[in-house]
């Protein structure tokens, strides 16, 4: 992973400095909340709906087991004993006093962590596959590129004030397990007819209020000219993106509006002024980036070790594990293990201090020190020996993180909503909660095959409900909490937004919905192996919305 040099360390402790005299002059009065407002802001700190809430950025979803201890200690000494990890590979702490954000953000940057444009009207975390550098399907370590990103848009002059919040996801793998899709920029790494490894472009996604795909605008972009080529888009959004209008401030307008052919023409031509100027990457910069990542030293393994066959053969948990959590690895002999953050009645996405700290040990022992976050809220450790499967599954088991759900009913995406969020319109927590106490039957979830449930408190689309397979949506009406269904979005590399169902229903009858929509498909399923997205294409919404709303 990335390590931090010098000017990185004395570039957060700088800005730690700089927010504990803002933190004293809210305290004292000097400052209103009002004027506090952009300041905090700038590092990461909302005022929610109870209390202030830090967001840390977790940069392409990559820890160190010493970064994950350290989130651990935020959690014990400055918060309720948990944290609660993104969509976008962040985590949230939901409880600290604003009078202990300054040692907060000072312990976190001591192990290189910040808040830095995790809000604001800026670019955020640069985000990847979870899966980065150990993927079977993988050209090649996408983090780098995402590294190069971060470290030019970090602070950035003409672009810490854009007429909107700007994300950018990155993969290079053939199954997008970074939703780029949905992104303000999203860009794919592939190889064109000659062989050479370049860029797929794609802008203009995004959920929210008007949801949209992304477009592509650049099928190839070699790779010296990702910077400048980035610049020249975030320089046309700057310049032509609405500010006068909230909802219609996000590039994803901008595109629609313009029409992608010609805001391509707009980036074109700024993209033609700096292409060979400074901007252009030159290979030595990106050598020296790379080095800054260090990669495990594997060992020369056999795949599937008699160890291992013995225990799936002698338990019947460890195999549903194992066929659940456990993916390839480019290495032989080794195995990318998700550990499901979805626990039956448990928030998504939260995990505890004692959980964080026996996840950091199990790492420093199975998989390098390095741990991932994925977009699904899951963790993942991304490099273990298969003859330490068993061994792994054991501790992971003790601690409640080895549900063997993941990419199942009950693997659920879902925002805080009305219980932390100031935004929300309904509540999200208590639906995922119900969802997965009625689908406890995990033997009933792997019949039902992969199905993503994703659940939003508001339209701000936080759990990215309109690319779940079924997506809820939170809305108020006269005072009550109801719930819009949609059926059919996903969010890979075949991106697509779900259609809406009928009417919303209230929030009692939300998980019965799901119920119906589950039995529906099981009677229209074609055989056991079509999963329920395929089902929605197959046969359309028309017979989903009859079962749900013929006894409403």
């Amino acid at each position: 992973m990335y390590r931090y040099d010098q000017f990185d360390r004395t570039l957060l402790a700088e800005r730690v400095a700089e927010f504990r005299g803002q933190v004293a002059r809210r305290l004292s009065g000097e400052l209103t909340e009002e004027e506090f407002k952009p300041l905090r802001l700038m590092n990461g700190v909302y005022l929610q709906l109870h209390a202030y809430m830090l967001r840390i950025s977790i940069p392409y979803g990559t820890l160190s087991s010493q970064q994950l201890r350290t989130l651990a200690q935020v959690a014990r000494s400055y918060d309720r004993g948990y944290g609660h990890f993104t969509t976008r590979q962040n985590i949230q702490f939901n409880w600290i006093k604003l009078e202990q954000l300054p040692d907060a953000m000072a312990l976190l940057a001591s192990a290189g962590m910040h808040g830095m444009q995790t809000s604001g009207n800026c670019t955020r975390n640069v985000t990847t596959d979870q899966w980065a550098a150990v993927a079977p399907d993988e050209i090649e370590d996408p983090r780098v590129w995402a590294e190069i990103l971060r470290q030019h848009m970090t602070l950035h002059p003409e672009f810490s004030f854009l007429p909107r919040k700007f994300k950018i996801a990155l993969t290079a793998a053939s199954h997008d397990r970074a939703a780029v899709r949905v992104h303000d920029i999203g860009l794919r790494l592939h190889r064109n007819g000659a062989g050479e490894v370049g860029f797929e472009v794609m802008v203009g996604g995004g959920l929210g209020r008007t949801p949209f795909i992304a477009k592509t605008i650049k099928p190839f972009l070699p790779k010296r000219d990702l910077l400048s080529y980035v610049e020249a888009i975030v320089r046309v959004y700057n310049q032509f993106g609405r500010r006068d209008n909230i909802y219609k401030a996000r590039i994803k307008i901008l595109v629609h509006e313009l029409g992608a052919e010609a805001f391509a023409k707009e980036v074109d031509a700024e993209w033609q002024t700096i292409k060979d100027g400074a901007l252009a990457l030159d290979p030595a910069v990106v050598a020296d980036v790379a080095a800054h990542f260090s990669y495990p030293r594997y060992a020369e393994l056999d795949d599937n070790p008699p160890e291992l066959a013995r225990t799936r053969a002698a338990d019947r948990r460890f195999a549903a594990w194992l066929g659940n959590s456990v993916a390839n690895h480019k290495v032989p002999g080794y195995a990318i293990v998700t550990l499901s953050l979805k626990p039956e009645g448990g928030p998504p996405g939260d995990a505890t201090a004692e959980q964080m700290e026996t996840i950091a040990d199990l790492t420093d022992r199975y998989s390098f020190g390095e741990i991932r976050v994925g977009h699904e809220q899951n963790l993942a450790l991304p490099s273990v020996a298969q003859r330490d499967l068993p061994e792994l599954w054991r501790a992971l088991d003790n601690i409640g993180v080895a549900t063997p759900n993941v990419g199942l009913v009950s693997d659920i995406i879902a925002c805080p909503g009305l219980d932390y969020c100031s935004l929300a319109n309904t509540r999200s927590i208590p639906v995922a909660q119900e969802i997965t106490r009625r689908f406890r039957d995990l033997d009933l979830a792997r019949d039902l095959g992969r199905l993503h449930i994703n659940i939003s408190g508001c339209i701000n689309a936080c759990g990215h409900h309109h690319v779940g397979h079924i997506g809820i949506l939170g809305v108020e009406k006269n005072d009550q909490e109801f719930f819009q269904i949609t059926i059919g979005g996903q969010a890979d590399e075949h991106a697509a937004l779900g259609s809406l169902i009928g009417p919303a229903v209230p929030y009692e009858e939300v998980a019965d919905v799901v119920e119906d929509l589950i039995a529906a498909y099981l009677e229209l399923r074609e055989r056991p192996d079509e999963i329920f997205l395929d089902t929605v294409k197959r046969v359309g919404v028309e017979p989903f919305k009859e079962r749900v709303y013929a006894t409403r």
